[in-house]
């Protein structure tokens, strides 16, 4: 990530180090959970890791930096999975994508710690992520790249496409989350379809795995 987004002070270099920012990690999602962004401080975030706060600003200078880290090692987890995702199935339609980016983020926002309170962070800052660009914009972003590759399909031409699908898809699912915890699935289906219905308008209808270029002898 560039330097201007990243929240640590410092990198950790020795494993003990990494160990303390992973156990401050840890405890921050913890307490996420339980206290909210506005009920966290680094003093409990310090204490529920077994740490001492002085260690703990030695790598963040606030509270914020703490969850800004976290968010960002959960878009990352975000991004591998669907990655991985793609891999492991036989995707006979970008449409079967779309569904495969749905499933990993509702799954993630039914077992990674705090995620169902922070998602990608516009619970902070609407722009958490990236200080140039809205949270959604860096999601949108993270997808084109995927489905451009997976479906090699013109990057530019995804740019408004997706944009307006993730705000709209984040829309919905925040409702449908308002409505259950786990994610209404009457609503979660009609996010899907309502995505599937406007990118149908927007992809060509040959994008396929199949239709990939060929790599350059």
């Amino acid at each position: 990530m560039p330097a201007e987004v990243a929240p640590l002070r410092r990198k950790p270099v020795q494993q003990r180090s990494a160990q303390r920012v992973e156990k401050m990690l840890v405890a921050c999602a913890e307490l996420i959970d339980e206290v909210g962004y506005d009920g966290l401080t680094t003093t409990l975030i310090a204490e529920r890791a077994g740490v001492a706060v002085g260690s703990l600003y030695q790598f963040f200078p606030d509270k914020r930096a703490v969850v800004q880290e976290l968010t960002l090692r959960n878009l990352d987890r975000f991004v591998r999975t669907v990655s991985a995702r793609f891999e492991q199935l036989e995707l006979a339609h970008w449409w079967d994508a779309v569904d495969a980016v749905f499933d990993v983020y509702l799954t993630m926002h039914r077992e990674v710690p705090a995620f169902s309170r922070l998602h990608f962070g516009d619970v902070v800052d609407l722009r958490l992520l990236d200080p140039g660009k809205d949270n959604n914009a860096v999601i949108a972003e993270k997808l084109i790249g995927l489905l451009a590759e997976e479906f090699g399909l013109d990057p530019q031409r995804l740019l408004l496409p997706l944009a307006v699908a993730v705000e709209a898809a984040d829309a919905v699912l925040h409702m449908a989350f308002r409505r259950d915890p786990a994610g209404d699935p009457t609503l979660v289906a009609e996010a899907k379809e309502m995505v599937r219905g406007y990118l149908s308008n927007r992809i060509p209808e040959d994008q396929t795995p199949s239709a990939k270029p060929s790599a350059p002898l």
